[in-house]
C-alpha cells in the first residue's frame, strides 16, 4: 500500500497501483513499481509501514479501523485498542423491545448476538458429528445385518462423547474471553504440544 502526501497531510491511499492525477500531470502505475524510493517521495508518494503492535487475534478480539499518520518522513498504519469480543451471549431486553428493536421471532430474553462459548461449543459440536460420522457405518450395519458392532468402535464412540462433555464444560465454565483464549493456546512442553481444553479422540485401528 502507498500513500500520497501533500504539504504534510495524507490526502489519498493507495490499496492497489493505479494511475493518478496530480496537478497537472498524469502518472501511470508503473511508477510504484518501476520508480525508486526517493524518485516516489519527490513526488509525495510513500510506501506504507504496518505498525500491527496493537492487532490481536480476530478470533477473540475486535480491532479497530487502521489509522494512517505521517510523521519523520514515513507514513504509518497502526491499530488502536482491540476489543475483546464478548463471551456471553447478549440478550434482547425491556427496553430493546421499547425501541422496537425486537424482531418479530424474538422475545426479551431470546439471544440478540452470540457470544463466544455459544460459537465454539457450536463448533465443537460440529466437529464431534463428523467424527462421528466417519464410524455411523458400523452402526446403520448393525441394524441392517444385525452384525456386532466392533468394541474397539464403541469405546472410541464413547470416548469422543465423554470428551465432548468434558470439553462443553471447560468452554461454559470460562469466565472472560482471556479464559477462553488460554484454553485455545497451545504450548510445549518437552517438546510436546498441548492445549488446556486437550483433543477430541482419534480413531486408530
Amino acid at each position: 500500500m502507498y500513500a500520497l502526501v501533500e504539504l504534510k497531510l495524507i490526502t489519498k491511499i493507495f490499496n492497489n497501483p493505479k494511475g493518478f492525477t496530480l496537478g497537472d500531470i498524469q502518472y501511470s502505475k508503473d511508477i510504484f513499481t518501476k520508480w525508486s524510493t526517493e524518485e516516489k517521495k519527490a513526488i509525495g508518494i510513500y510506501e506504507i509501514i504496518f505498525n500491527d503492535t496493537n492487532k490481536k487475534d480476530e478470533t477473540w478480539y475486535i480491532n479497530t479501523n487502521q489509522t494512517f499518520t505521517f510523521s519523520n518522513d514515513t507514513v504509518t498504519a497502526s491499530y488502536g485498542t482491540a476489543t475483546a469480543k464478548a463471551h456471553a451471549d447478549s440478550l434482547f431486553t425491556a427496553k430493546d423491545k421499547t425501541d422496537s428493536l425486537i424482531p418479530d421471532d424474538k422475545s426479551v430474553g431470546d439471544v440478540k448476538v452470540k457470544g463466544l462459548k455459544t460459537i465454539l461449543i457450536k463448533t465443537l459440536k460440529q466437529q464431534v458429528s463428523g467424527i462421528l460420522n466417519n464410524t455411523d457405518w458400523y452402526i446403520t450395519r448393525k441394524v441392517e445385518k444385525t452384525t456386532a458392532i466392533p468394541s474397539a468402535i464403541t469405546t472410541h464412540r464413547d470416548l469422543v462423547r465423554s470428551r465432548q462433555a468434558t470439553m462443553e464444560t471447560q468452554i461454559t465454565n470460562a469466565n472472560n474471553t482471556l479464559a477462553l483464549k488460554t484454553l485455545y493456546t497451545y504450548t510445549t512442553t518437552n517438546g510436546v504440544q498441548s492445549r488446556p481444553l486437550g483433543e477430541l479422540p482419534t480413531l486408530e485401528i
